[in-house]
């Protein structure tokens, strides 16, 4: 007789365990052990710590360029300047003082610096349209020449008075050529920039002026320092005369 037959039972077999992956360093075939912290792997450095690691190396240097000769170009630019009949809130700190002059108007300090020798020159004009940048252009010209420098080209901004035909025409007269700054490019201006910082920080603000033409009257005393004694950081603490090789004749006519 058969018995019937049931299910049939099959004797489980022992699991093998399943394989772990082998830990490897990060830029290593080694596998890692498990005493080895996860932390000690080499992985290749993030954005942020590239960034941590340009932040410690030395800056680098500033590069300046400079013309190798006098005249070879001119940077010319334009700063107004609040008129007063008193002491102004930059000196006395309190803008809504009593001192402030209402609708005094404005003083436009036309400025003109030779790229090489940084001997500068300056003017006062009552606005900043081409009827006054066109002979303060003139008078820059000439007072270089008065120095025995002859110049080349003028680098100017995008200023409607630098793009009008009358200053245009006024290079062409006097055999200059025209250069402007790109657009929204200040710094390539940057001589001219600079210089009037320096006559702000120690000219316009430097003390308490009674009123804006007694500032005005004192232009050509610091201008007389800025060129002829103040030494210039820019050209090795040389003073900006110093660069042109005036003779000794010429250092004596001009410096009477």
């Amino acid at each position: 007789m058969i018995a019937p037959q049931g299910p049939i039972h099959r004797r489980a077999e022992p699991r093998q365990p399943r394989a772990q992956p082998s830990r490897r360093c990060a830029g290593s075939a080694t596998p890692a052990s498990k005493s080895q912290p996860r932390s000690q792997c080499l992985r290749p450095p993030s954005a942020a710590s590239l960034n941590r690691i340009r932040d410690l190396e030395p800056a680098e240097p500033e590069r300046r360029y400079e013309r190798e000769r006098p005249g070879e170009i001119i940077h010319i630019d334009i700063k107004k300047l609040g008129r007063f009949q008193r002491v102004g809130h930059r000196i006395t700190g309190d803008p809504s003082g009593p001192n402030k002059s209402r609708g005094a108007g404005w003083d436009f300090v036309h400025v003109c610096i030779d790229d090489h020798s940084r001997v500068a020159f300056t003017e006062i004009k009552p606005d900043e349209t081409a009827a006054s940048a066109v002979p303060f252009l003139r008078a820059a010209v000439a007072y270089y020449k008065s120095l025995g420098v002859t110049v080349a080209r003028v680098m100017t901004d995008n200023g409607s008075c630098y793009q009008s035909f009358a200053f245009r025409d006024a290079c062409r007269d006097l055999g200059i050529k025209h250069i402007r700054t790109k657009p929204y490019t200040p710094r390539t201006n940057g001589k001219a920039e600079r210089f009037i910082q320096t006559a702000l920080r120690e000219r316009a603000y430097a003390k308490a002026y009674s009123t804006s033409d007694r500032r005005a009257q004192e232009l050509p005393i610091w201008l007389h320092r800025y060129n002829w004694h103040r030494p210039h950081g820019g050209i090795n603490s040389q003073t900006p005369i110093s660069r042109l090789a005036l003779t000794e004749d010429n250092l004596l006519r001009l410096h009477s």
